[in-house]
């Protein structure tokens, strides 16, 4: 395959950035995207130039970082997979591939492709753990009772790997649907209860301060999210969240 890539390049946050145009041929259809810009990478580091900075780690779909905007899509075209899972197939020889950052104010771009996305970490620190003390005689987790719909429910939201699509597909740069998946992971067993009202204010807290937009609904946040996080852990943050505000006053 013969591509002609459009890549964000920025040397560094203060720098305005722009789209640079590279050619790229044999590219075999089987490669992932991210072994593309590997390819891609080679070549430059060849010809002296700066290679084109992004994040990656797992190259299996499960850490997420892999973040990029491909053809106006997070993590390109296809659903339920990450940019490390997208293979090279799902394009046609002679295709031009646009390749951005996320784009939102709380996801500074550092360089290139990657963006900070500490706003997550900041979130989970706020409120996304439990500290009920497990030590001396307390229940073995495994020896409570919870109905199958809702440990499913706990683990549907838990598979979130914090990528940060739907904050990049949200025309308001929301990241509702991360918090409420959070928010559920925990709130919906009975080790997430005992803080639950605390932990739900303080992540939210927190996601404002961050500068996330807020949801109007859309809808494309689930669209986008490569784990499938429904849109009904956002409505269950939202009622975690009244109830707490009521129970504060």
């Amino acid at each position: 395959m013969n591509l002609t890539l459009k890549i964000w390049r920025q040397k560094s946050k203060d720098d305005k950035g722009q789209m640079v145009e590279y050619k790229i041929s044999d590219i075999s259809p089987e490669m992932s995207f991210l072994e593309m810009i590997d390819v891609l990478n080679n070549q430059l580091i060849e010809k002296g130039e700066d290679p084109v900075a992004f994040d990656h780690d797992c190259r299996e779909g499960i850490c997420g970082a892999c973040s990029m905007y491909i053809n106006g899509e997070a993590h390109g075209p296809g659903r339920g997979v990450t940019t490390c899972q997208l293979h090279m197939r799902s394009f046609k020889d002679g295709d031009t591939i646009y390749i951005e950052p996320w784009r939102a104010k709380a996801f500074p771009v550092i360089k290139d492709l990657v963006v900070d996305r500490s706003a997550f970490d900041r979130i989970i620190q706020a409120g996304g753990f439990v500290s009920v003390n497990t030590l001396g005689n307390t229940l073995d987790a495994n020896a409570i009772p919870i109905e199958k719909s809702v440990a499913d429910a706990a683990f549907d939201a838990a598979t979130c790997i914090g990528c940060g699509a739907c904050v990049a597909t949200c025309k308001n740069s929301s990241a509702m649907l991360f918090v409420g998946a959070k928010v559920s992971q925990l709130s919906l067993l009975p080790q997430g209860k005992v803080e639950a009202t605390k932990r739900v204010k303080n992540m939210v807290k927190q996601m404002d301060k961050e500068g996330f937009g807020n949801c109007t609904n859309t809808g494309a946040c689930e669209v986008e999210c490569p784990k499938g996080i429904s849109l009904e852990n956002i409505a269950r943050m939202n009622r975690d969240y009244l109830v707490a505000s009521v129970a504060a006053d």
